[in-house]
């Protein structure tokens, strides 16, 4: 009989425009549309993947509930109570083209601390691919990712799809980790 698998919900967090909804679709779907959606309100989407158990190195069956949501500011107070509520990681992510969202990252993640403290937080520096417009270097995301303990921050592009795969499952493990 096959295992249920373990659920964890995941939450982006990150201004308006840095990419959140782009690399949610890049991951789940493996699609990019260069348009702009912005998002109203809340989207759930679900990912089923296998995490190797960190001792057993066994398959454990998961499925991640990725929450994606509004990056305006007026309106994530509203919603940040029902929205981080039961979070167990975190996908905090920055435009690499615009230097003021990765300071704007303390705002999110003191939200959720309020709310859902000592969760894993990832940190992502999205549009890489844009290497001509970059304002944030590896290592500032890196240094900034410090201060959070965080166990990861990386450069990713939801357009190539680079380090997006990496990203999620990392954070998968990591929520894994502290389940267990």
């Amino acid at each position: 009989m096959a295992q249920a698998p373990l659920k964890f919900k995941i939450c982006l967090v990150g201004e308006h425009e840095v990419g959140k909804t782009c690399l949610i679709k890049r991951y789940v779907f493996n699609e990019f549309s260069e348009s702009y959606l912005r998002t109203i309100g809340t989207r759930v989407t679900k990912k089923q993947l296998k995490v190797k158990h960190p001792d057993t190195k066994d398959d454990i069956p998961v499925q991640l509930m990725i929450w994606d949501i509004v990056g305006r500011k007026g309106i994530r107070g509203l919603l940040q109570q029902a929205y981080f509520m039961g979070a167990q990681g975190i996908l905090a992510v920055c435009d690499n083209t615009r230097e003021d969202t990765l300071s704007d990252l303390d705002d999110w993640i003191d939200g959720v601390h309020k709310i859902t403290p000592d969760v894993p937080t990832v940190f992502l520096g999205n549009k890489c691919d844009l290497e001509e417009k970059q304002e944030i270097s590896l290592n500032e995301i890196r240094s900034y990712a410090s201060g959070y303990e965080s166990p990861g921050a990386y450069l990713s592009s939801a357009k190539t799809g680079f380090n997006v795969d990496m990203a999620f499952d990392k954070l998968g493990l990591e929520v894994l980790k502290k389940v267990l």
